[in-house]
């Protein structure tokens, strides 16, 4: 079976490390190029060296362009404004591109929908399988309970990440507020400070915490009287978030022209 030629955007970063290691460790593909930023330490560097694996002769570059020239499939996690930038490269030349950037504004998400008319394009703010099943079951749970139940949707992560809420925690209010038959900017209380007055009936609350190296952890609360359901998930290691955007790769190479997901690819119904 020909391997998968898979190249990495944002290859010294934590998640671009991760990513390496994840596709050495995995059948069926394997990396053929790298890139960073302009002017970063690590450019010159060889990209399994750099990972803490084998070295592979894969020198990361600031040639983003090379990367989707050179693999068949591309991952990403890295800013907005690059990977809209990026996903009009993936566009062009009819690479399957894998998106696990979060903090996209509306505009970028319709550059990525755009750009998926001509490629097949995998974007989720959470690549984690398991926190992709959270999903599914908060839409089912607000669905089931009216709102005589308050949501409250509790996510931390560590002290580096620079968007809040995560993209997990507005995918979670996303799928609470579809469960509802609402619309999430509608109900969505993002902050409280001073005299506030009672919680509003059927608002989606946010609490963002930030500290230490915490991978993500994320909850959802639905508190009534008397009782009070909650559902979960802790990450305590980015290898999940590789893992789920390598097998998403693996996938994506089976399907047209489209902007996909996790729930396209778990078969998770909406």
């Amino acid at each position: 079976m020909a391997l998968l030629d898979i190249g990495v955007v944002g290859a010294a970063g934590r998640m671009g490390q991760s990513l390496v290691r994840e596709i050495v460790e995995k059948e069926g593909v394997r990396l053929v190029a790298a890139s960073e930023c302009n002017a970063h330490p690590a450019l010159g560097q060889d990209a399994g060296s750099l990972a803490g694996v084998s070295t592979l002769g894969v020198t990361i570059t600031d040639d983003s362009a090379q990367v989707f020239e050179a693999a068949n499939s591309v991952l990403e996690f890295s800013a907005p404004q690059a990977t809209v930038a990026h996903a009009g490269l993936a566009a062009a030349r009819g690479v399957g591109h894998v998106i696990g950037t979060t903090g996209l504004s509306v505009g970028e998400e319709e550059a990525l929908q755009a750009a998926a008319r001509q490629t097949p394009i995998f974007w989720a703010p959470n690549m984690s399988i398991g926190v992709n099943v959270l999903v599914a079951l908060a839409e089912q749970a607000a669905a089931a309970l009216n709102d005589d139940f308050d949501i409250e949707i509790l996510e931390m992560h560590h002290k580096h990440k620079v968007d809040a809420p995560s993209g997990t925690a507005l995918a979670l209010g996303a799928a609470v507020a579809k469960g509802r038959g609402v619309k999430l900017e509608e109900v969505s209380q993002r902050t409280r400070d001073g005299i506030i007055g009672e919680r509003r009936r059927g608002d989606i609350g946010y609490a963002v915490l930030r500290g230490g190296d915490v991978v993500g952890n994320h909850s959802v609360i639905l508190a009534g009287e008397n009782e009070k359901v909650e559902l979960a998930h802790q990450a305590t290691s980015r290898q999940i978030f590789a893992a789920g955007a390598v097998r998403a790769a693996i996938w994506l190479q089976k399907q047209p022209p489209g902007l996909y997901g996790m729930r396209d690819m778990l078969g998770l119904e909406e």
